[in-house]
């Protein structure tokens, strides 16, 4: 069955990119810069799109935009990047999510962290196999944020669904990350570092062979540098990489990562590329803010 998925499994071993989702000055989705970003991400040689993210505000677009996004993202990219479709809410939902995914041709789902407050682990294993057996066709990525999780659960859910091929690791603890991997099978999936370049270093040293990322729709040859270092084990030059985007990322994990898409956002907006729009509970930057942004933007090879 490992066969079968081996071009999703080398599409989650590389930068996984979070595409934004634009929006109008009426507030829709704006389809033609939508459009315009995602090509401006394939000739920067990106090849993992994720439309339905949470760089592309998943939880603030109504189940209408999020077909729409899948949509554009799919029939633009065509053959030059394989496609990973954030699915969630509740179970019905996210299996009409994926359906509508394998419909369209994309290769995989990732399924969003269940953010019911109440949490069983056997209840994350019932949830996550009830979608992933709903598209045994599909590979199934968890993104997983819940740091009581054990790896053991993981290896369960892949036990019932072999389509369950890698996973969005997005607990912010590299131990834990090591320990969790190893408890699940390292081998057995493919391992998304999912806090983005920040903790890239650090979770690739401990097993992870791909990253996501939201800095990567500003500049996606920063994005690439990182990675081509890792894997080649140069992590002086990944950690120099790790310098130049620090403080681009600070700004975003500011105040409990307040500012996650709107930092991005500004910066695509002060090099022309769209509108700064977010939806609450997003918040444009103040005034004051924007100007620093803007400056860090500008001194990328863009």
């Amino acid at each position: 069955m490992t066969a079968t998925f081996e071009t999703q499994r080398a599409a989650l071993a590389d930068v996984v990119s979070i595409p934004v989702t634009p929006f109008a000055e009426d507030g829709s989705v704006d389809q033609d810069t939508h459009r315009a970003l995602l090509r401006r991400l394939l000739d920067g040689g990106i090849r993992t799109l994720t439309p339905n993210g949470n760089t592309g505000e998943f939880y603030a677009l109504s189940p209408q935009e999020r077909r729409l996004v899948t949509e554009l993202t799919v029939d633009e990219a065509g053959d030059r990047a394989v496609i990973l479709v954030g699915v969630g809410h509740d179970v019905p939902t996210a299996v009409a999510s994926a359906r509508h995914a394998r419909e369209l041709g994309a290769a995989m789902v990732m399924v969003h962290q269940p953010v019911h407050p109440y949490v069983a682990q056997g209840g994350w294993v019932d949830y996550h196999r009830a979608i992933a057996e709903a598209v045994p066709e599909l590979g199934v990525v968890p993104y997983i944020r819940n740091a009581t999780l054990d790896g053991a659960r993981l290896a369960e859910l892949a036990d019932h669904c072999p389509n369950v091929i890698g996973v969005k690791y997005a607990v912010p603890d590299a131990a834990r990350f090591a320990g969790f991997a190893r408890d699940a099978g390292l081998e057995r999936f493919v391992w998304v570092a999912g806090l983005a370049e920040p903790y890239a270093p650090s979770y690739f040293s401990a097993g992870a062979t791909g990253f996501t990322s939201g800095l990567v729709n500003v500049a996606p040859a920063v994005s690439l540098n990182m990675i081509e270092a890792l894997r080649s084990g140069d992590y002086p030059t990944a950690m120099k990489v790790w310098e130049q985007v620090r403080r681009f990322e600070e700004l975003r994990a500011a105040d409990a990562h307040a500012n996650n898409v709107t930092v991005v956002k500004e910066a695509l907006a002060s090099l022309g590329l769209c509108r700064r729009d977010v939806r609450p509970p997003s918040r444009p930057l103040p005034e004051d803010e924007r100007a620093e942004v803007a400056a860090i933007a500008a001194g990328w090879a863009v």
